[in-house]
């Protein structure tokens, strides 16, 4: 039976590692501060939009939410993100996805300064990051090293499958296992035999967004299984891209859905904005 990772005990050690940087960044007159936008009214996003004020409360972290109707203008948004940029209070700017019918998400995301973008979203830190010279981590891979490290899973010289090449989790994903100096394989709905092609992962990434999309039969034995999914089953029940009681028969080690790698992202979120606001003092790269 494989080893479950336990994403909450991992995120809690992240926040508390966050905890510590913001309290002795307080000592020296210093607040990490981080403002979240969220426009409309999607129950998924203010539920996401509070567990991030929660974490910075957590944290230490001050933190401003900028709740907005639903005909929000583009202009209006690009004028708060401006405004936001030039706050000396505000370390990290992070407006909350998805955003309504008539609103580019890009050029908000490509307003934001980089040195503010702590969700690693902005092509300057996308660029940044293929070069390996990355100022802050995606926040959802960023969490998935965390959790393979915290298993002991070594990712240097193995197999890495990850299903899945978006812009905010597989191709990131990708870039930081080869950082890792893993071998990444990346697979998507084009790819050809992938049921062959995950059996070989000793570390495969399911980053697809399908309930029941990866089975038993697709998972090598004793492979680290790291599930990015979050669906809803034929029941409504929140699960992930992998079918787990299958996975677990044979996997190594395995995140489950919930409690896997959700709250790793928002530990990260946390740990990012904390490295914003040491940057924007003059500590530590520029």
């Amino acid at each position: 039976m494989a080893l479950r990772i336990d994403g909450k005990a991992v995120a809690a050690k992240v926040k508390a590692r966050a905890a510590e940087e913001t309290a002795a960044l307080k000592e020296r007159g210093i607040v990490p501060g981080l403002a979240v936008v969220i426009v409309g009214s999607d129950p998924a996003s203010r539920v996401y939009v509070n567990n991030k004020k929660k974490a910075c409360q957590e944290t230490g972290i001050y933190s401003e939410e900028y709740a907005l109707p639903e005909e929000t203008t583009q202009e209006e948004l690009l004028a708060l993100v401006d405004r936001l940029n030039k706050k000396p209070k505000i370390s990290g700017i992070l407006v909350q996805s998805p955003l309504p019918k008539g609103l580019e998400e890009s050029a908000l995301v490509e307003a934001i300064d980089p040195q503010k973008d702590v969700d690693a979203f902005h092509p300057y830190n996308v660029g940044k990051l293929m070069q390996g010279r990355q100022i802050f981590l995606p926040c959802t891979p960023a969490g998935v090293i965390e959790l393979l490290h915290s298993a002991g899973v070594e990712i240097a010289g193995k197999d890495c499958v990850v299903i899945g090449r978006s812009d905010i989790v597989g191709k990131p994903m990708a870039m930081l296992l080869m950082q890792n100096n893993g071998t990444v394989t990346v697979c998507h709905s084009r790819t050809r035999e992938l049921s062959d092609i995950c059996r070989r992962a000793d570390i495969l990434v399911s980053a697809v967004g399908k309930a029941g999309f990866v089975t038993g039969d697709m998972i090598k034995p004793g492979a680290a299984v790291i599930d990015v999914g979050m669906n809803r089953d034929e029941n409504g029940k929140l699960c992930g891209d992998v079918v787990f009681a299958e996975a677990e028969k044979i996997a190594g080690c395995i995140t489950p859905v919930p409690g896997g790698v959700g709250p790793m992202t928002i530990a990260m979120l946390m740990q990012n904005t904390v490295t914003a606001a040491k940057l924007q003092n003059g500590i530590g790269r520029n």
